[in-house]
């Protein structure tokens, strides 16, 4: 087994899924945003995940969301972790954690070292963090943008929970992610897309085969 996994997130076609199995992927991202161009109902989101192998984790990706979107998308999906991005508050996360008893990440916006901190307030509460790239304040958008934060901010830091690294890493990038962090998780939307929302498949595939070769 590799040291390091993968989550492809954003995933829409049957065809981009069916490549992130195919090539390794651990984790699988379904995104649940209207605002979002990855944004699935959930009847689309049903038919992807009744082709997830049972070895390949389906994560729900949620902004801010309310109990009954929730209740929809872990139906229909399946889901075996719901990923929130948005604002909520360590009550919340901990909340929707005894609701469904599925593992819960909780996405921490980072642009410099103070942000690194805020994952602590979720210790208990949630069951992974993910480390991602800040967005500017009006963007549209809390992730997905291709972004990345200074890798080196993470450089021998220790956190007490399971964590995964996202925010700007790529096939091109993902070795030197990999060796700065010591991430032993690594989340890519943008990186494996043509244009936002639209993934590649030979994208994907050169992803989870730079992975595979850590």
């Amino acid at each position: 087994m590799n040291r390091v996994s993968a989550k492809i997130c954003g995933l829409s076609t049957p065809q981009t899924l069916d490549a992130a199995i195919k090539h390794g992927a651990s984790h699988v991202g379904f995104v649940f945003f209207p605002k979002s161009p990855r944004h699935l109902d959930f009847a689309r989101a049903q038919r992807l995940a009744a082709r997830v192998p049972g070895h390949i984790r389906k994560v729900g990706v949620f902004v801010d969301p309310d109990d009954a979107m929730l209740d929809a998308a872990a139906g229909a999906a399946a889901l075996d972790a719901i990923q929130l991005h948005g604002h909520e508050s360590p009550a919340r996360v901990s909340a929707i954690a005894k609701r469904f008893g599925i593992e819960i990440w909780k996405a921490i916006p980072v642009r410099a070292s103070a942000d690194l901190a805020t994952a602590a307030m979720f210790d208990g509460a949630a069951d992974r963090i993910l480390f991602d790239a800040k967005t500017p304040e009006n963007a549209a958008l809390p992730g997905g943008m291709g972004l990345r934060f200074d890798w080196k901010l993470l450089e021998g830091f220790r956190h007490g929970m399971p964590w995964a690294l996202s925010g700007g890493v790529d096939a091109g990038n993902l070795a030197e992610a990999a060796r700065i962090t010591g991430a032993t998780l690594l989340d890519t939307s943008s990186g494996v897309e043509s244009a936002p929302g639209i993934k590649d498949v030979d994208k994907i595939a050169a992803f989870l085969k730079a992975v595979a070769a850590l």
